[in-house]
This record gives structure tokens, sequence and C-alpha cells, in this order.
């Protein structure tokens, strides 16, 4: 596998969502409030890193999140418009690093990093089956 050509540092994604009754914390069990989950905003960044890069990954190669740490800084209610946005901003051999942050039109409601790491889908599907040690 090689990380070249067009993935560079610098690249951008998003992705972006209309805040419902089951991206709530009530909904997914992260809270009782009516408003966005920090679970469905980190899956949100996730989304928008993959937005960035997935498509200039050589064929047969996918990413992985590996980490994220971010702060989830305002509520967002039901209705709401939120966009992800994830920014590379390191390669190191297959690890991608990106900033990441959410707004949901008024302001900016979260904001961290996130890792990822470029995996052949052929030698990961192997592994899946491989026992355990």
């Amino acid at each position: 596998m090689k990380v070249a050509g067009p993935l560079q540092v610098g690249i951008t994604g998003s992705a972006t969502i209309t805040v419902d009754d089951t991206h709530t914390a009530a909904h997914v069990g992260s809270g009782s409030a009516a408003v966005l989950a920090t679970p469905v905003m980190v899956a949100l960044m996730e989304a928008a890193a993959v937005d960035a890069t997935e498509h200039l990954l050589d064929a047969g190669h996918t990413s992985l999140g590996i980490r994220i740490a971010v702060d989830h800084t305002a509520p967002s209610p039901v209705g709401r418009f939120v966009t992800a946005t994830a920014e590379l901003i390191e390669i190191k051999g297959r690890r991608l690093f990106f900033r990441v942050t959410a707004e949901d039109g008024i302001r900016q409601i979260g904001s961290g990093e996130h890792t990822r790491a470029i995996v052949s889908i052929e030698e990961f599907r192997k592994r899946l089956h491989e026992p355990s040690q």
C-alpha cells in the first residue's frame, strides 16, 4: 500500500444531518435530553473524515477510525441542521490525523482530533476470522 498522490495535508470533507428524534441523547441512551447526542456528533465527525479521504485511497483499501478526542460544547435541538468538517492535518505512514469540528448554523458545537488508519480490506477481513490469542 502506498500513501501518495492526491492524499495530502489540507484536504477537507464534511457530513451533515438535520437533528431528528433518532439523533437525540434520549434516543441513543447517552442522556435524557432531546438534543443532539454526543455519539451522533462523533459519528458525524468520522463521516466527515471519510468524506475527505476515502475516495483518494488505493483500490482495495479503506480507513478505520482508531482514535477520537472531542469536546461537545453546545446543545443542538431537534430540527437544527448540523455540519461536521474534517481537515487532514498530518499523514504518518498509514495513519491519517484530522482536526474535526461541528457547527449547527448558529455556533460551533464541538471540536477535536480524529485519527484513522489505512488498511487493506482483504487483510482486515482475514484478521476478523483469526482466533483471538
